[in-house]
């Protein structure tokens, strides 16, 4: 099940400082970069064959992976990558040090995470501006665009309070990611506790409401990956409220 609890503070920096740690540590880079020095097409053929080979493939292997969110590389930086683990490990004079680079990463991590990221923005803002055009949906200032499908009657949850909730979880393109329709078990949560989406538009119901809540990233799980949900995903929740439960 997917959790619905708040995300982490929106931030590239673990990224950036999980990259920045490879340069600013000399023994494990220049450990990855013995792997660059050493490597042949035997190797690379037979795949590594000793334990201390095993060992150099999966710290080259767990480095790079550093990477993979920083796709496309083209094939000059990819050059510069390796250009700098050829000439750490050989003990030549370095064309910047590590260390002075950190803003230089810093820039370039954020730039290749935007650039990534623009299509799947692009598409839920498009897909929330055609949504707020439904009759009777409402656009708060976060950018929640709520649609209720079913009025209720019964008592509304204040910020404090503690509810029980059904919903179905989906993405724009209709992939259904989470449900608790689907599995037959009501969710239990406070409303302090969810992603901002859900404690903006669950206040907005009474029990018995159902509804739908179109949510940006931003008021989602922002610009990071969580579990099976992209990055910069607009989410769309069908939520039915179906109690207030009585405080602790």
């Amino acid at each position: 099940m997917q959790s619905l609890t708040r995300r982490p503070a929106l931030s590239g920096l673990a990224l950036i400082r999980s990259i920045a740690s490879i340069f600013a540590a000399p023994l494990l880079f220049a450990s990855v970069a013995a792997i660059a020095v050493q490597s042949t097409p035997a190797l690379a053929a037979d795949g590594p064959q000793t334990d201390d080979e095993k060992a150099f493939y999966a710290i080259g292997a767990g480095t790079a992976r550093q990477l993979k969110s920083l796709l496309p590389l083209s094939d000059r930086e990819l050059d510069m990558y390796l250009q700098g683990a050829r000439d750490t490990v050989a003990g030549n004079a370095l064309a910047l040090e590590p260390e002075s680079a950190q803003p230089l990463i810093k820039s370039m991590v954020e730039r290749k995470q935007a650039a990534a990221l623009a299509p799947a923005i692009a598409a839920g803002e498009a897909f929330v501006a055609e949504k707020a055009k439904t009759p009777g949906a409402k656009v708060s200032e976060s950018g929640l665009v709520y649609i209720e499908t079913q009025a209720g009657t019964g008592a509304t949850p204040r910020a404090s309070d503690r509810v029980r909730a059904h919903y179905h979880g989906t993405m724009i393109d209709g992939t259904v990611f989470d449900s608790s329709v689907e599995r037959n078990q009501p969710f239990d949560f406070s409303l302090s506790g969810v992603i901002s989406c859900w404690t903006e538009g669950i206040a907005m119901m009474k029990v018995g409401t159902k509804a739908t809540l179109i949510c940006p990233p931003k008021i989602a799980y922002g610009f990071q990956r969580k579990g099976s949900i992209p990055a910069a995903s607009t989410l769309i929740f069908d939520v039915e409220l179906l109690e207030v439960l009585p405080g602790k």
